[in-house]
C-alpha cells in the first residue's frame, strides 16, 4: 500500500484515472451525434472537472520527484495508451499499423525525456 501513495506511483496512477475522464469528456460523445452540441459540451465540461481534479494533484505530487517535462510526457503516454484502448473498445474503431508505429515513435521520444538529469 506504501508504494501506492509514493510520489513516483501516485502521479501515474492519478493521471491514468484522470485520463479515463479526459477521453470519456473529449471523445465519449461521438457516439451521440443527435445529442444538441450544447448538451454535449456541458456534459464534457462536467466530466472534465473530475479529470482536473486527478491531473492537478497528480502533478503537484510528482514534481516532487519529476520535472514538469517528464510529468508532462509520462502523461501524454498515458493518453496515448488510455486513448488506444478507449477507440478500440468503446468506439469500435481498429488500431491500424500506422497509428501503432506513430504511438511507438512517440513513445520512444518519452524515453529520451527521461534519459539524464532529473528532477
Amino acid at each position: 500500500m506504501a508504494a501506492l501513495t509514493s510520489p513516483f506511483v501516485s502521479p501515474i496512477l492519478l493521471l491514468i484515472a484522470s485520463n479515463v475522464f479526459m477521453t470519456l469528456a473529449w471523445y465519449g460523445h461521438l457516439k451521440f451525434k443527435a445529442a444538441p452540441l450544447a448538451l454535449v459540451v456541458l456534459a464534457s465540461w462536467g466530466i472534465a472537472f473530475v479529470e482536473y481534479c486527478l491531473a492537478v494533484p497528480a502533478n503537484r505530487i510528482g514534481h516532487e520527484v519529476y520535472s514538469a517535462a517528464q510529468l508532462k510526457t509520462i502523461q501524454e503516454v498515458i493518453t496515448l495508451l488510455v486513448f488506444a484502448i478507449f477507440s478500440v473498445v468503446y468506439l469500435k474503431e481498429q488500431l491500424t499499423w500506422n497509428y501503432a508505429i506513430g504511438f511507438a515513435l512517440i513513445a520512444a521520444g518519452a524515453f529520451f525525456v527521461f534519459q539524464g538529469r532529473s528532477a
